[in-house]
């Protein structure tokens, strides 16, 4: 059989073996578009299959961009900032150029300074030591900045391949299929998802004789949430349209569960407002310190959820840290999940978060 490749995720397929990656009925080898079984069920019944890759796998298959040539074009989640970061990137794709793009923007207040995120994010690429040709906000499910990308990207890649690079979740197949969609009218080309690692090779989208756009497999980071979620869990936390903040006024010595994945005790402080940026679907729920502990033990997967059973069961268990924030104004993060910002007087607050999903302070972006 001559080789194909899946044009979802980018797999060689094969017709053997049901049970390994890549497997397409021989039947289905007629067709237009190619899809391998796993692709063709997420597509068509958003079912996800378990896969036989490992994170050393991904992260080597993806380092063998630095042997080659090109502009790397490197997506992070704007709502998921710290973890969407890939430690040791240049060590990945070399000395190649990089445009740094800060995808889902649809999905913050539109009261946000779109400037002063840009200078926010030079400054994080900056402390990262990743040096950038050029900064965008854009949304590739909206379409909002493309067309400034697209032309920036024209200009840095001097006809060579544009690699698209990111950790999983961040949006890459979708921000290339909005691609191929302005240039062609084609929509959906390559599988898009909820879950991570959907891609599982190399894609390649011709730009011309000599050149393509790569779409390559997204880098694990288990410091990102969304891998120890259930798949209903993950659609919960998953933000889908602008997010809405939610402000709660706080005195000492209260506290914010956010669901049962992440909470924030209030131990020492003037009163003041804990402004909170998570899905809209995500179930926040404010007590007493005093009765934190008891209300975990028996109200999580109910009351406080998510977790659902089957997240539990695979959730690391909440590891507490101790943060001193003084008069700038400052969120806490929780990696993949959302933040709390809070400004005014100094304050002391303990936050809870999963093992190995270490909850971080920034300056605040908003």
């Amino acid at each position: 059989m001559e080789t194909i490749f899946c044009n979802g995720c980018g797999i060689q397929i094969q017709t053997t073996d049901p049970e390994k990656l890549g497997y397409a009925p021989s039947s289905s080898l007629n067709r237009d578009t190619i899809l391998c079984q796993r692709c063709f069920r997420l597509k068509h019944y958003n079912e996800i299959q378990d896969i036989s890759m490992s994170d050393e796998d991904f992260m080597q298959l993806v380092s063998s961009i630095s042997e080659q040539e090109g502009l790397v074009v490197y997506i992070i989640d704007i709502f998921d900032v710290s973890g969407s970061f890939i430690p040791g990137i240049n060590r990945i794709v070399g000395n190649h150029p990089i445009i740094l793009v800060g995808n889902k923007v649809d999905l913050l207040p539109k009261s946000v300074n779109k400037q002063k995120l840009i200078q926010w994010l030079r400054s994080q690429a900056k402390e990262a030591g990743i040096k950038t040709e050029d900064v965008f906000l854009i949304s590739s499910k909206k379409g909002f900045g493309m067309d400034e990308l697209a032309a920036s990207m024209e200009a840095h890649r001097k006809n060579k391949n544009i690699y698209i690079v990111g950790t999983t979740n961040v949006g890459k197949s979708t921000f290339i299929n909005r691609l191929i969609q302005r240039s062609t009218g084609d929509k959906d080309v390559i599988t898009t998802s909820y879950f991570p690692g959907t891609t599982l090779g190399f894609i390649k989208i011709p730009l011309d004789d000599a050149s393509a756009i790569i779409d390559t497999p997204g880098i694990i980071n288990k410091q990102q949430i969304v891998h120890y979620l259930s798949e209903e869990d993950l659609k919960i936390i998953t933000p889908k349209k602008e997010i809405k903040p939610k402000v709660y006024q706080l005195n000492s010595q209260q506290t914010l569960f956010f669901g049962g994945l992440a909470r924030i005790d209030f131990l020492k402080g003037e009163r003041q407002s804990f402004v909170c940026y998570f899905s809209n679907d995500l179930n926040i729920h404010r007590t007493k310190l005093e009765k934190a502990d008891e209300l975990y033990e028996n109200h999580v997967t109910k009351l406080l959820s998510p977790p659902n059973e089957l997240t539990l069961k695979q959730l690391p268990p909440l590891e507490e840290r101790t943060f001193r924030i003084g008069e700038e104004k400052t969120d806490i993060v929780f990696p993949g999940l959302g933040w709390v910002s809070l400004s005014g007087s100094a304050l002391t607050v303990r936050v809870f978060s999963p093992k190995g999903v270490p909850a971080i302070i920034r300056k605040s972006i908003i």
